[in-house]
């Protein structure tokens, strides 16, 4: 791997091929593993607030061996209190890794150029790396890549750009569906072009679709575009109606945290066809592998 995850896009096919075979194997030996990253440190620089990036790297780097410093958004300030350039120097001299989330993604690769050690992408305004792989990882320990069809429906937001990469580096058809105005990047859909599929109706994107995917239709830092957002996406909710639309054996994905009766109904989070718990956990297998690569 190059010295940073920033982004799917980096990644060769072999690399992520890797990626999976290692999470396996770290997955299926967990409590047994050897210790990849003894005394490393890994240092957490969130700006924004997390549940599953925070605690599976706190705990995959301790499963590892090695250990980890969270540093809040208040406690650094980058950028306020020193320059990103300035901070990204001397925590290079203190750490052996850092992930970075935040808002801007200029922000990320501004740290990332001035930083000497690996930088993880945790999540900006326009990519999510770790979620997106893990995603991939998990539909191919449920359904493997032959032949797949993967329906997004919601917010083109950082999830589905980052799953446009991974998408088009595995060569699996993706189908997103979303309001017009609120499409992917348009960068990104253009270098995606030969697995992706726009829909402005969610009908349309789930036939014979293997999975079914959602995420929040109002993201971190959108809060005062909620009103208008329930009113545009009302259409996009995944629900027993639309799910019946996709093949009988669809997978239901979601990345989480989930707003309950909006982006999709509690029956279909909660069904048997619902593999989001399996997708939150594969996380840390898919983020301990990632580190192994970079630090190890």
């Amino acid at each position: 791997m190059k010295k940073d995850f920033i982004s799917i896009k980096d990644l060769g096919t072999k690399e992520i091929d890797e990626i999976f075979e290692l999470a396996k194997d770290l997955k299926v030996n967990r409590k047994t593993h050897k210790l990849f990253l003894k005394d490393k440190t890994l240092g957490l620089i969130f700006e924004k607030p997390s549940n599953r990036t925070r605690i599976s790297f706190e705990v995959g780097m301790f499963e590892l061996g090695g250990r980890t410093i969270y540093l809040a958004r208040d406690e650094i300030e980058l950028g306020k209190r020193e320059s990103i350039k300035d901070a990204a120097r001397v925590i290079s001299r203190y750490l052996d890794a850092v992930v970075i989330r935040t808002f801007s993604h200029d922000r990320l690769l501004e740290f990332a150029e001035h930083a000497s050690i690996s930088v993880i992408n945790g999540l900006t305004d326009l990519m999510h790396p770790c979620q997106a792989l893990s995603d991939l990882f998990t539909i191919k320990e449920k359904k493997g890549f032959k032949d797949i069809v993967i329906s997004y429906v919601g917010d083109g937001n950082n999830v589905v750009n980052s799953l446009l990469e991974g998408c088009s580096k595995l060569g699996i058809r993706i189908k997103v569906a979303c309001p017009k105005g609120y499409e992917p990047d348009p960068g990104i859909l253009k270098e995606s072009a030969d697995v992706v599929e726009l829909f402005y109706t969610p009908e349309e994107a789930v036939k014979a679709a293997d999975i079914i995917y959602t995420d929040v239709w109002t993201s971190m830092g959108k809060e005062k575009e909620r009103k208008k957002r329930l009113k545009v996406f009302r259409k996009f909710q995944v629900n027993s109606r639309l799910l019946a639309l996709a093949k009988k054996d669809a997978l239901v994905m979601h990345c989480l945290p989930a707003h309950r009766g909006e982006e999709i109904t509690d029956d279909v989070l909660d069904s048997k066809q619902s593999i989001v718990i399996d997708q939150a956990e594969n996380r840390l297998h898919i983020q301990k592998a990632i580190l192994v690569k970079l630090l190890s």
